[in-house]
């Protein structure tokens, strides 16, 4: 029988397939669909300070190998978190889950992370060092070492439980931000985040979405993501959630092999609601056809020979 379980930061999953943040709300909506039980984890909704409604409509524009999004981190804020959305996800997820976090400064960051640590309910605090430091010149907090650094720093001193940061592919150098991140504490890294693209509506003359630009998701986003574990892999010694354009469990077993522990699955949600479902479902088999009988087996395995 094919061995699927996988060990991310100390905690053990019956699977490596994780829902990527904003693509799996808090979790009710697929609750409704599946015994989402059935998941590795979840990473919940990216979870700011103070609610935030988002960016104006429209949000979402295809391209031929996914989507563009400018959802804009619309969320009810971590207090409504904690008092609603935690309560109703464990009647229908009984697993330790993911808690995102996004933030503009380092003292949000921080702010949130410490309220979230005291919920049993939460696992891992997986922080989204994609958000602009609008205190130091809009720039992402993981463009660049030294920011990602001081983020994972102040999460630290906050929180217990582990930390996975989430990179972003803007980043000149990925692999120099996720050993920063390992230097200053974090458990573990996840990457990729979208990547800035537009889409031009020839009508109108002017930008599909009405934020100009969105993050690019979906298949064509794959190999990118691929790269990019591969090299963080070969940077750190912490675990890594690959993610990028995962649609099967043939991606899966690509990515692990480039380096992941566990793997997010981003839009395929959006476009197939029951994509993690069919993933979890034919990973057996999968790994049979390649001959893999644990998949602890063979992460990082492409680097090996």
């Amino acid at each position: 029988m094919a061995a699927t379980a996988v060990t991310l930061c100390g905690i053990e999953l019956e699977n490596p397939i994780i829902p990527a943040s904003g693509t799996f709300g808090y979790g009710q909506e697929f609750a409704q669909l599946y015994d989402i039980n059935m998941l590795g984890t979840f990473s919940f909704k990216g979870t700011t300070r103070a609610p935030r409604f988002g960016n104006p409509t429209p949000r979402i524009a295809e391209y031929a190998g996914g989507m563009l999004n400018a959802v804009g981190l619309q969320n009810p804020g971590v207090d409504a978190v904690i008092a609603h959305e935690l309560p109703e996800l464990k009647k229908v997820f009984h697993k330790p889950v993911m808690a995102n976090v996004s933030g503009f400064s380092v003292e949000e960051y921080a702010e949130v992370c410490a309220k979230l640590d005291a919920q049993p309910q939460v696992g891992w605090l997986e922080v989204n060092i994609s958000c602009p430091n609008v205190h130091g010149g809009g720039a992402a907090f993981g463009a660049e070492p030294s920011a990602a650094a001081e983020v994972t720093r102040a999460v630290r001193a906050v929180t217990k439980k582990p930390i996975i940061l989430k990179l972003s592919p803007t980043a000149a150098d990925i692999a120099a931000v996720a050993r920063a991140c390992e230097d200053a504490g974090a458990d573990g890294v996840s990457l990729i985040n979208t990547l800035p693209g537009m889409r031009i509506d020839l009508a109108r003359r002017r930008p599909l979405l009405a934020n100009q630009t969105g993050g690019m998701s979906g298949p064509g986003m794959f190999p990118l993501a691929v790269r990019m574990v591969y090299q963080v892999y070969e940077a750190v010694r912490i675990p890594i959630v690959g993610m990028g354009g995962v649609t099967s469990s043939q991606d899966v077993l690509e990515l692990m092999l480039a380096g992941a522990t566990a793997v997010g699955v981003g839009a395929a949600n959006l476009v197939e609601p029951y994509a993690c479902k069919r993933i979890i479902e034919t990973l057996p088999d999968a790994m049979a056809r390649f001959g893999i009988d644990d998949l602890r087996d063979i992460i990082g395995g492409a680097h090996h020979g």
